[in-house]
C-alpha cells in the first residue's frame, strides 16, 4: 500500500469526508483518465475527499500507473491486493479508510459523476445508511445492449420476489455507505466477488437500515470484460446461500438494528410479509410432520389419542421454529414461557381438530385414515390462522433477534 497523503481540503464549506474507491483489474488503458476525472470532479464539491484505487491483483501495468497517480495527486491513495474479487477489494479499501462516507464506482465511469453529491448527501446528514445508483428508476436514462438489459432486469425482479428486496437495482456500480454502518456490516458479508453488492444490500435492508436510491444517467461500457451470464449464475448461487443463512438465523440482523438504532428491535424481526413467509414455511413442514406422526400413532393410540400426541409434538417444534425464524427471537430467555403459551394455543387446536374428527365419525360413519388426515389437515388450517394472530399479537409481540 502506498503512503497516504493528507487530502486537499476544498475551499467550500466542509460537510464531511469522502473516500471514493475504484476497484481495478488490468485497467491500464482507462485508469489514468478515469482517476483524474474523478479527482477533478471532487475538487468542486464541499467535501474533504480521497480517491482510493484498489488494484485487484492486476497483471499488467495498472499497479504502477496507480502508484504514479498517487505520487502526483495528494488526494489519491492505492491499495494493492494479491487476490482478485470486487467484493474483496471493497472490503479491504473500505476497512482501511477513516472517511465518513465510503463510495464505490466502476473505473469506466458509466455513471454520470453529477449523481455523486446526491448519492452521498443523505448519508452525510444521517438521513440514510446506504445509497445506491439505480438504472431502473423511472427518471433514469440508460444506454445499454438488450442482453444486459434483460439479464439485469430479470435478476432484480427475481431478487425482489425471492429475497423480498425493496431496492430496485442491486448491481449498479455506484454505491455509498456510512463508515459506521460499513464497520458493522462488512464482517457479515461473505461474498468476495460480484454478489458482494447484493449481499450487503439485503443484509442492510433486513437489519432495518435505510437505503437511499438515486436515478442515474448510465452508459454501458462496450469494452467491459464482465461475463454477464456467468456473473448472473454466481449471483443465483449467492442468493441461495444468503437466503438459507437468513432462514437459519445465522445473520444477526436484529443485533445490527439495535446497535445502529435505525429501527425498533421488533421491526428488525421483519414486517408482516416477512413473518407470513416464514410462518408459511414452518407451517408446511409442521403439517407434514403432523400427518406422518398421526398415521404412525393411529394404531396404538386410536384416532383421538394420535391426534393429541401428534399435535403436542409438532406444536413444541412449531413454536421453537417460529420463535427463531419467523419472529426473530434468539437465545434461551423467555423460551419456556413461549412454549407454555404455545401449549395454550395448542388447547384451542385440540378442541377444533377433535371436534372435526368426532363430527367425521358421527356424520360419515367412517374411520378411513386417509379421510381422517384430510379432515384434520383442513381443521388445522383454520387453527393456523388463529395461531399466527396469537403469535404475532401475544406471544412474540416484543420479539427481538438476540444471539443465542
Amino acid at each position: 500500500m502506498s503512503a497516504v497523503l493528507e487530502p486537499v481540503v476544498s475551499p467550500a464549506r466542509r460537510l464531511g469526508t469522502l473516500d471514493v474507491v475504484i476497484p481495478v483489474f488490468n485497467e491500464e488503458r482507462s485508469l489514468v483518465a478515469s482517476v483524474e476525472a474523478v479527482v477533478a470532479h471532487l475538487e468542486g464539491l464541499p467535501l474533504v475527499s480521497t480517491v482510493t484505487v484498489a488494484d485487484n491483483a492486476s497483471t499488467d501495468g495498472t499497479g504502477e500507473l496507480a502508484d504514479e497517480l498517487a505520487a502526483v495527486h495528494p488526494t489519491v491513495r492505492v491499495v494493492h491486493l494479491q487476490e482478485k474479487g470486487r467484493g474483496r477489494a471493497l472490503k479491504t479499501a473500505w476497512s482501511s479508510s477513516d472517511a465518513d462516507v465510503l463510495v464505490y464506482m466502476d473505473v469506466d465511469l458509466s455513471t454520470d459523476l453529477n449523481a455523486l453529491l446526491p448519492l452521498v448527501a443523505p448519508l452525510l446528514t444521517g438521513h440514510s445508511d446506504l445509497a445506491i445508483g439505480s438504472r431502473l428508476a423511472r427518471t433514469s436514462r440508460t444506454v445499454r445492449g438488450p442482453r444486459r438489459e434483460i439479464v439485469s432486469r430479470g435478476y432484480n425482479y427475481l431478487l425482489r420476489g425471492a429475497m423480498r428486496a425493496r431496492f430496485s437495482d442491486a448491481q449498479c456500480g455506484f454505491k455509498a455507505i456510512r463508515r459506521d454502518v460499513a464497520d458493522r456490516l462488512l464482517p457479515l458479508v461473505h461474498d468476495d466477488a460480484w454478489f458482494f453488492d447484493t449481499e450487503l444490500l439485503v443484509v442492510a435492508e433486513r437489519s432495518g437500515l435505510r437505503i437511499h436510491e438515486v436515478p442515474v444517467d448510465w452508459v454501458d461500457d462496450p469494452d467491459s470484460s464482465v461475463d454477464v451470464l456467468r456473473t448472473a449464475l454466481d449471483d443465483l448461487r449467492g442468493m441461495a446461500r444468503l437466503g438459507w443463512s437468513l432462514v437459519r438465523g445465522r445473520v444477526p440482523v436484529g443485533e445490527v438494528a439495535a446497535e445502529l438504532g435505525r429501527v425498533s428491535r421488533q421491526g428488525a424481526a421483519g414486517g408482516l410479509s416477512a413473518q407470513l413467509a416464514g410462518f408459511a414455511v414452518v407451517g408446511v413442514l409442521s403439517t407434514l410432520a403432523y400427518a406422518l406422526l398421526y398415521l404412525g400413532l393411529r394404531g396404538p393410540l386410536g384416532a383421538q389419542g394420535a391426534n393429541v400426541a401428534a399435535l403436542l409434538l409438532t406444536t413444541v417444534a412449531n413454536t421453537a421454529a417460529n420463535r427463531r425464524f419467523t419472529f426473530g427471537v434468539r437465545g434461551p430467555g423467555g423460551a419456556a414461557v413461549h412454549q407454555l403459551q404455545g401449549l395454550v394455543v395448542l388447547g384451542a387446536g385440540i378442541v377444533v381438530t377433535s371436534g372435526a374428527l368426532g363430527l367425521l365419525h358421527e356424520v360419515a360413519g367412517t374411520q378411513h385414515r386417509g379421510l381422517e388426515v384430510v379432515v384434520l389437515t383442513a381443521a388445522n388450517l383454520l387453527v393456523t390462522v388463529g395461531r399466527f394472530l396469537l403469535m404475532r399479537g401475544w406471544m412474540f409481540r416484543r420479539g427481538a433477534a438476540r444471539a443465542g
